[in-house]
């Protein structure tokens, strides 16, 4: 029935949406987590929290015994974490992964799904970027994104079934709250600040709504084997320039609060800009994402207006970096 679910980086942004799914539909969950940003998990006998790092390879086999899904979000996040602290982050998102999986293997798990990125793509200027494309990485994050993919399939057989998804920049609420990613960014500015500021604007961007990166996730987990073994699925939905996703965002809030949004341009050094086809999971799983970006910007606008999101430009837990900065860890 694949009902146990050990997941490293369950406390982050799309773990406290996913998470409360999974138990909902009866899934007995482990999430593994060092909670950097805070433990946002409510309690649930279905569900046990271990606090630990996945570089403490002993103690995270200990804990993924008797799972039969391993589902591998840890990292740390996007290009701006990444470089601030270079070394911590590949020995988090790289240097560890190989035994991860080799030690999950040995645990006996059935099935390993690991969340790569649509950003290892860099720049592409194909109209439909596809699986079997090259990966361009134009940053480190991006770059140790790719690597591991091939050593998630190094190690699988008939007993271990390897799965890489590449989600797109995800959007929307969650209990653990990101406002470094674009959608999350511009609306935060628009709703707060009523201002939008625009770093650059031309860059394509893949969005994914957060409900739709957990669909995709159980789609994944209870497919049949057949379907998913050493498969490497993007997983997006709308496809559009950080300009035209700051215009939904004025649009749509402006409407909500009756008040005019400005949106001011800068230059960027972010020259990341892709467009991902997302046919491939569509073919194989049946798997289409239903949410828009739209959705995401009334969502987050719902989110702010009755304060579940307070202090946005003041706290550092909405942002990676901040966070990173404050822990000074090694």
């Amino acid at each position: 029935m694949n009902k146990n679910i050990f997941i490293t980086g369950g406390g982050g942004y799309i773990g406290t949406r996913l998470v409360p799914i999974l138990l909902k539909k009866k899934y007995y969950v482990t999430v593994y987590d060092t909670f950097y940003y805070g433990n946002k998990l409510q309690k649930n006998k279905n569900l046990k929290i271990v606090r630990g790092d996945i570089r403490n390879i002993k103690k995270l086999f200990n804990n993924c015994k008797n799972h039969d899904i391993f589902l591998h979000l840890a990292c740390i996040s996007n290009d701006s974490g990444f470089e601030l602290n270079s070394k911590l982050s590949k020995s988090i998102n790289f240097d560890c992964f190989e035994e991860i999986v080799v030690q999950a293997k040995k645990a006996g798990i059935k099935r390993f799904i690991y969340a790569s990125s649509s950003s290892v793509y860099g720049v592409s200027k194909k109209k439909n970027v596809i699986e079997t494309d090259p990966l361009i990485p134009l940053t480190l994050y991006n770059k140790y994104k790719g690597m591991c993919e091939p050593l998630l399939l190094k190690h699988t057989d008939k007993d271990f079934a390897g799965t890489i998804f590449r989600p797109a920049t995800v959007c929307g609420y969650s209990p653990r709250m990101r406002l470094d990613l674009s959608v999350n960014i511009l609306t935060n500015y628009a709703y707060n600040k009523k201002t939008i500021k625009v770093f650059g604007g031309n860059q394509l961007r893949p969005n994914l709504h957060i409900l739709d990166y957990c669909d995709a996730v159980l789609k994944l987990m209870k497919a049949p084997v057949k379907k998913i073994a050493n498969q490497i699925f993007n997983v997006g939905k709308e496809n559009l320039t950080i300009n035209n996703i700051s215009l939904k965002v004025k649009k749509i809030i402006e409407e909500k609060i009756s008040q005019e949004i400005k949106i001011v341009k800068t230059k960027s050094n972010d020259k990341r800009s892709y467009h991902i086809n997302s046919d491939k999971i569509l073919r194989q799983l049946k798997f289409k994402a239903k949410r828009t970006v739209k959705d995401a910007i009334i969502e987050l606008y719902k989110a702010f207006a009755k304060g579940w999101v307070p202090k946005s430009f003041d706290l550092d837990e909405y942002y990676n970096v901040q966070t990173l900065k404050k822990l000074k860890i090694k």
